[in-house]
């Protein structure tokens, strides 16, 4: 298999210098069609690949928490990207032999696949298998003529075509089904974009999706008639205010020993001219406009920053949880420092380096954040965890999985 993917890899790369420019309207066409039959057969391939990595637990052996983020680090994928390869891989996996055939012939797309297949279960659970069958046949000749989100919405009335008699059961079939898919889909995904922003998105089921605009919409109107933000602007507003009234409460569950709050970073010189710019405690920089609004609604803990980032005091609210300690690791670190985690502080546990049964300290040069996943694969493994010359941690890899065993460092959290 190793063999005709670098073949296919060097036609494609040779087919890749062709002048296109030069190709008459019907050779554009046609070389269009081949490319995308090609593309698919590729990720028939490739979700193969994934579903039997998955299979094998490849992943978790190798340090990951699981498939998805694995591939992110392999295959440089964004996260969504990378959960949705596995979703995918998992959804074609199951479904009937005439769906990964067409597949791996080209003839469907890998989202038309996951369609034929979440329908073509529905109508097996209602009318048995013979029917399901012929639906196969039915919706894959469909997906020569409509993209997937058609190809669904007629998929819900396949047994009009193929079991007229069983239609009404299959209805409510299909609602259950929808349900389920509704729970199966869900998520929010939250990427940090250049100059501290977050690109927020997600799918949300009927009921989360009916409480957000219950709770944004009386706050998304206009504020008056020289209110000049957009539609999307207000909402990006009200959300902001609900987070506020959330945090406002004090009945937000704790994160990590600490309380629901906001920490700003800032150096020793800014801090000797009244809060100059700031840094908050998951990364994003802040103006000194920012950091002084959130000082009206938020508790703002000190922290006081030598040369390289070393801490030199963290300052203490009356409400102390774990105390100093913490939070100057957690301004250390950023978040579970395994290599390849982007887990925040929040959902991590100080581990001792060298343990505490051991006599080793609990001190800053002693512990490391992890992740609940991670701090029982580094006590299960043959992992080597060690702070670097800098201050910083870095984890020294078993010789079966790298010989050389080079240390390697967790980069998602860096500051600078």
């Amino acid at each position: 298999m190793i063999d005709e993917l670098a073949r296919a890899d060097r036609a494609v790369a040779a087919g890749a210098d062709t002048a296109v420019w030069a190709l008459a309207d019907h050779d554009l066409i046609a070389a269009l069609d081949a490319s995308h039959r090609l593309a698919q057969r590729l990720a028939a391939a490739q979700l193969a690949l994934v579903r039997e990595l998955d299979g094998r637990g490849v992943a978790v052996a190798q340090g990951a928490s699981s498939t998805a983020v694995w591939l992110r680090a392999r295959l440089r994928l964004d996260v969504a990207a990378a959960r949705r390869l596995v979703a995918l891989a998992a959804s074609v996996d199951v479904a009937p032999p005439g769906v990964r055939e067409a597949l791996a012939d080209g003839a469907i797309s890998v989202e038309q696949a996951r369609v034929i297949a979440d329908t073509v279960a529905t109508v097996s659970a209602v009318a048995g298998g013979e029917v399901a069958d012929k639906a196969v046949g039915v919706l894959v000749e469909w997906a020569g003529q409509f993209d997937p989100t058609l190809l669904r919405r007629m998929g819900t009335r396949i047994l009009d075509h193929v079991a007229p008699d069983l239609a009404d059961a299959a209805d409510a079939a299909a609602l259950a089904a929808e349900a389920a898919r509704a729970a199966r889909d869900r998520h929010v995904t939250v990427a940090e974009q250049t100059g501290g922003r977050l690109r927020l998105s997600g799918v949300l089921d009927a009921e989360a999706a009916a409480l957000l605009r219950a709770a944004i919409d009386p706050l998304s109107a206009p504020a008056g008639p020289d209110d000049t933000r957009c539609a999307g602007q207000r909402r990006h507003d009200a959300l902001a205010d609900v987070c506020r009234l959330a945090l406002r409460t004090g009945e937000l569950p704790e994160h990590g020993g600490d309380p629901a709050q906001v920490v700003v970073t800032t150096s020793y010189d800014g801090l000797a001219r009244q809060l100059d710019a700031g840094v908050l405690d998951i990364g994003p920089h802040l103006t000194p406009e920012s950091v002084r609004r959130l000082a009206c609604d938020a508790a703002i803990l000190p922290a006081v920053l030598g040369g390289a980032g070393q801490v030199l005091d963290v300052g203490r609210q009356r409400r102390l949880i774990s105390g100093p300690l913490r939070r100057a690791l957690v301004l250390r670190d950023g978040g579970c420092t395994f290599p390849g985690c982007d887990r925040p502080p929040r959902w991590c546990a100080a581990h001792h380096i060298r343990h505490w049964v051991d006599g080793g300290p609990t001190s800053l040069d002693n512990v490391v954040l992890l992740c609940g996943h991670h701090h029982r694969h580094v006590h299960q493994s043959d992992w080597a965890v060690r702070l670097g010359g800098d201050g910083h941690p870095e984890f020294v890899p078993p010789a079966w999985l790298d010989p050389e065993q080079l240390p390697r460092r967790n980069h998602y959290h860096r500051r600078t």
